[in-house]
């Protein structure tokens, strides 16, 4: 069993380094509002009513695990034709999974950034100081909310790419362009809830200039039929698919590779539906990486994830090392 730093170990240990870089999972909205954002919790609230037989393949495979089933779905509909089944009615509804996914988050989502408290935002902002660049898997706003908390010290400079569009200084949101990224170190890699493709654009919704709240802006738009730019495809290789064919994402995706120094990880399961992420830390430049690990190191969920860390140093060539460490996910006090 490898040792399991404190935080402030961790710190210590990547103290000499120039730049750190964070990596969040899922655990950093757990960590804040377990009570929502847990797979569990999603699915008790999700609306299956149009899907039911997608409502019963989580039954069948005993899981709350939305990518999961969708996987399943996805692979069912790759060979069911072979056999004269219903392959288009389970790729529809894998389709309709991952809205219903959508919908769920954000019907569940705290309505106002002021239902989290100022000392929740001052530790969360405290814990994301130490790191030069931030990526996220995640797709809710508590991230964006706690960055845009300027009262509340100590300062995190952020910088997501977005500004408001040349052609239209009155519109009710901002827009990502390529130019605009240069100071950018804020990158949602599988997009979120608040940032809608336009098509031609990529549109992020913010009150400050449409005046409504955020959560209830995404709401009118999916009851609309706007979707919001969100990777939660079943499988890696799909999640890569739809990267490459966005910019935005492609960009975040080239950024997280190009990060030298230390890599923190932070709720992060280094699960296999994101093996594209773990392709980007073996084959990227950071040269030490430290793991979070939740409760007791010596549970099997834990194993596999200490596992999975230490194989991807066994996956760089000599000349460009990684060390591979782990720290308490407790001790960092994300929110509290």
């Amino acid at each position: 069993m490898p040792e399991i730093l404190s935080f402030e170990q961790a710190l210590d240990a990547s103290s000499a380094a120039k730049h750190r870089h964070i990596l969040l999972g899922n655990g950093f909205s757990i960590a804040c509002r377990p009570d929502i954002f847990i797979y569990k919790k999603l699915f008790q609230q999700a609306n299956f009513g149009d899907i039911p037989r997608a409502r019963l393949a989580f039954d069948a495979l005993v899981t709350t695990d939305f990518e999961r089933v969708i996987r399943a779905l996805r692979d069912f509909a790759a060979v069911a034709h072979i056999y004269g089944s219903i392959s288009a009615e389970a790729e529809a509804d894998a389709v309709a999974l991952r809205e219903v996914l959508v919908h769920t988050i954000a019907d569940s989502h705290p309505s106002r950034p002021g239902e989290i408290t100022s000392g929740e935002y001052a530790q969360c902002k405290d814990f994301l100081s130490h790191f030069n660049r931030i990526f996220t898997v995640n797709y809710d706003l508590l991230l964006y909310w706690a960055l845009m908390q300027d009262e509340i010290a100590p300062e995190v400079e952020c910088d997501d790419g977005f500004r408001k569009p040349d052609d239209d200084q009155e519109a009710g949101y901002v827009t990502w362009e390529p130019e605009n990224t240069y100071n950018q170190n804020v990158y949602y890699l599988h997009g979120a809830l608040h940032l809608f493709d336009a098509q031609s654009e990529l549109q992020k919704y913010t009150w400050t200039f449409s005046g409504v709240a955020l959560i209830n802006k995404i709401r009118e738009s999916l009851t609309r039929g706007f979707f919001p730019l969100f990777v939660a495809e079943g499988t890696s290789d799909e999640k890569s698919a739809r990267i490459r064919h966005s910019d935005y994402l492609s960009k975040a995706y080239r950024s997280f590779i190009l990060i030298t120094g230390p890599l923190f990880v932070y709720g992060h399961s280094l699960a296999e539906n994101d093996e594209h992420i773990l392709r980007g830390i073996s084959k990227g430049k950071a040269d030490s990486l430290f793991v979070s690990i939740h409760n007791n190191p010596d549970s099997e969920s834990n194993k596999v994830i200490i596992r999975k860390a230490q194989s991807l140093s066994n996956l760089r060539p000599p000349k460009k090392p990684l060390t591979v460490h782990f720290f308490d996910a407790e001790s960092a006090h994300v929110w509290r």
